[in-house]
C-alpha cells in the first residue's frame, strides 16, 4: 500500500514513516518545498486535517494522509488547541510557543496543569471521499523545558507513566505511546477493516 503524506514538516514525516513501516505501508513524501501551502482556515483540527488531505490528494493523485495536531490545556480551556502551531503568533518558533505557554501557566500548581495532545488524521481517497481518525495522549505541562528530542511542545509535556517529557524519550519509545502513534493505529485498523480500498 502506498500513501502520500501531505506535510513538509520533517519531524512529522520521520515519526509517521517509522510507524507506517511496521504496518507494511509505503509512505511517499514531498520533496522539500514542493508541497503547496494550505491555509488552515478550519474551525477545528478535523477541518484542518481534511483541508490538508484533500490538497495533498490534488497534488499527488494518490490516497493521501494529513494530520492536524493540537495541545489542549485544561486550565486554559483547551488553548492553544487548533492554534498550537501559531500560539505565539505567525512565524513563531517552537521556543516562542513554549515560552508563552509556560508564562500563561506561571504559578499554577501541578495538579491543575493537565494537558492532552490530540492528533486528527484525515485520509483522502479522492477529492470527495475523506475518512478521519483520532489519537490522544494525556499528561501535564511542567514549569520548565526538559529534554532535547522531539519537537513542538514535547519539552514541556510530561508523560506520567514514564515520568519523563516527550523530549526526554527516544523516538522509538515515543512512537509507541504518542498521540500520533495512536491515531495511526486507528488508521491501520480502518485500512485493515476492508471498508477502505487504496
Amino acid at each position: 500500500m502506498k500513501l502520500f503524506i501531505a506535510t513538509g514538516n520533517q519531524h512529522k514525516i520521520r515519526e509517521i514513516t517509522k510507524i507506517l513501516d511496521k504496518f507494511g505501508i509505503t509512505p511517499l513524501t514531498p520533496a522539500k518545498g514542493e508541497l503547496p501551502e494550505v491555509e488552515e482556515t478550519g474551525k477545528d483540527l478535523v477541518e484542518n486535517a481534511i483541508l490538508k488531505a484533500k490538497a495533498g490528494y490534488e497534488f499527488s493523485g494518490i490516497p493521501t494522509i494529513a494530520d492536524d495536531t493540537g495541545l489542549e490545556v485544561e486550565y486554559l480551556n483547551g488553548v492553544p488547541g487548533v492554534y498550537s502551531a501559531r500560539y505565539a503568533g505567525e512565524g513563531c518558533t517552537y521556543d516562542d510557543n513554549n515560552r508563552k505557554l509556560l508564562s500563561a501557566l506561571e504559578g499554577v500548581p501541578h495538579e491543575n496543569r493537565k494537558a492532552r495532545f490530540r492528533t486528527v488524521i484525515a485520509l483522502a481517497l479522492d477529492s470527495n471521499i475523506v475518512e478521519t481518525v483520532e489519537g490522544t495522549v494525556d499528561g501535564y505541562i511542567i514549569d520548565e523545558k526538559k529534554g532535547e528530542n522531539g519537537f513542538g511542545y514535547d519539552p514541556v509535556f510530561l508523560y506520567p507513566p514514564k515520568g519523563k517529557t516527550f523530549a526526554e524519550l527516544e523516538l522509538d519509545e515515543k512512537n509507541k505511546i504518542s498521540h500520533r502513534a495512536n491515531a495511526l493505529i486507528e488508521l491501520e485498523k480502518l485500512l485493515s477493516s476492508g471498508k477502505i480500498k487504496l
